[in-house]
């Protein structure tokens, strides 16, 4: 697989691309988004300066401008992207994945993201037929000030009174480090909150359970109310309550409902891998789901088009209206905890609040590498129509079966080699059934 992926250029640098191809990008993103001015920002990965030095050569050789905000998370970017008007702008970064690999997030005015539909692709085929010779003008590049503290300035206009709750923050070494304490202030325990893109006490991918092992460690052993890790750009947040539970990350896009449904009849977003359990919630709250396609590129757009409140993901991304349509995980964690703040002065806790959604049983996302995904995905399709008439069939973003008692989606992967698969049902008993079945029709297409 390429670096160009569904939602941006990501992969392992030095070998599913290089300062060549980063240098193309940049050369001709200029013209791809009719920008005379890009904004640029970056995570704590060794090899950002160098892929930073790249991009810009490439963007200044195009004839555009290169304002360099430093050091920053992805949403930084969004926001400076969207209140400087700025036409295009690139976040280095590999979000989640590990130290070795690195990126780029791309976006236009008003921080709509550039995905393969929409940009990508073309930029792709652009660099592949070679890089142009240098404008007759070169741009220049200019240092921006000021953004973290204008940022750090939004963000605190959401903040409550946290004092009821004891929180514990993991910043994964990640870009979160950038932005923690100066918001939360003292009175919040955090670990990993040094940048370091070796990311040596864990990978920064908060999904993954076994990397919240040592938050889970710290809220049990001082008694916290909360524990929130984020992921290495920013982006994204998950949670574990009181007990060190593990959150599942769309139980949250219910929770968010206790705060920014403001009015009956405003739609939520989510992904097709979303529990009953989440889409019944914000119904009770007032709101409209509205299922949709997995990933940020779509999601941002969909938001814009419906006019949405906010939206989640299972990945833990969460988009906010009031944020541009865009992903924040500390813009999120802010709204979480205001709302667990509230609880806590009541005496309710997290995990209660949790056992009040969670009332389906689910296997969580579970992976399968198959030799044909499309192949797999229809057999187990026609397996389960053939007995059982779904309720429901979403077909947008892989499949979505709903039955009376049970559903499943699978999809496959847009930025890995896997098909992904999440089932739910009424009892345990019946999503061990349902997953044995599913799981003998996936093993005539695995992958030895």
């Amino acid at each position: 697989m390429g670096p160009f992926k569904a939602y941006d250029i990501r992969g392992v640098y030095g070998k599913d691309f290089d300062r060549g191809t980063v240098y193309a990008v940049g050369r001709h993103l200029p013209g791809l988004l009719e920008a005379d001015r890009v904004l640029v920002g970056y995570d704590c990965r060794k090899s950002s300066p160098e892929i930073f030095e790249a991009l810009t050569e490439g963007i200044l050789d195009a004839g555009a401008d290169v304002e360099d905000m430093g050091p920053a998370t992805t949403p930084m970017v969004y926001y400076v992207t969207a209140t400087g008007n700025f036409p295009a702008s690139v976040q280095i970064t590999a979000s989640h994945n590990p130290g070795e690999y690195n990126g780029m997030k791309i976006s236009r005015k008003g921080a709509l993201p550039v995905g393969y539909d929409t940009g990508l692709r073309r930029l792709e085929e652009m660099v592949r037929k070679g890089t142009p010779s240098p404008a007759a003008s070169r741009g220049k590049l200019r240092r921006l000030t000021g953004a973290r503290e204008d940022y750090l300035s939004f963000l605190a206009g959401f903040l409550g009174d946290l004092s009821p709750l004891r929180v514990a923050v993991d910043c994964s070494n990640g870009m979160a480090s950038l932005l923690a304490a100066d918001l939360f202030g003292r009175n919040v325990t955090y670990i990993y909150d040094t940048m370091d893109g070796n990311f040596p006490n864990h990978d920064p991918n908060p999904l993954v359970e076994k990397n919240t092992a040592d938050l889970k460690e710290l809220v049990l052993k001082e008694g916290m109310d909360v524990g929130a890790i984020f992921d290495g750009d920013g982006d994204r947040v998950v949670f574990v309550d009181e007990n060190g539970g593990f959150v599942r990350p769309d139980i949250m896009t219910a929770v968010l409902g206790e705060s920014l449904l403001e009015k009956n009849g405003e739609w939520v977003l989510h992904d097709v891998r979303t529990s009953r359990g989440v889409i019944e919630r914000i119904r009770n709250l007032g709101g409209k789901p509205y299922m949709w396609k997995v990933g940020h590129s779509h999601a941002k757009m969909k938001m814009r088009e419906l006019g949405a409140a906010y939206g989640g993901e299972l990945a833990g991304h969460y988009y906010f209206r009031h944020f541009f349509n865009c992903d924040s995980g500390m813009l999120a964690a802010i709204h979480v905890l205001n709302i667990l703040a509230a609880r806590a002065e009541a005496g309710r806790s997290f995990s209660e609040l949790v056992e009040e959604i969670d009332v389906y049983s689910n296997s969580g996302e579970v992976n399968f590498i198959v030799s044909d995904k499309a192949a797999a995905m229809n057999a187990v399709v026609r397996h389960f129509s053939s007995r059982e008439i779904p309720s429901n069939v979403y077909d947008f973003d892989g499949y979505r079966l709903e039955f009376r008692e049970w559903w499943f989606s699978l999809r496959p992967s847009n930025t890995e080699p896997y098909l992904r698969l999440v089932a739910e049902a009424s009892s345990p008993g019946l999503l061990e059934e349902k997953l044995r079945e599913i799981r003998t029709i996936l093993d005539d297409f695995r992958e030895d």
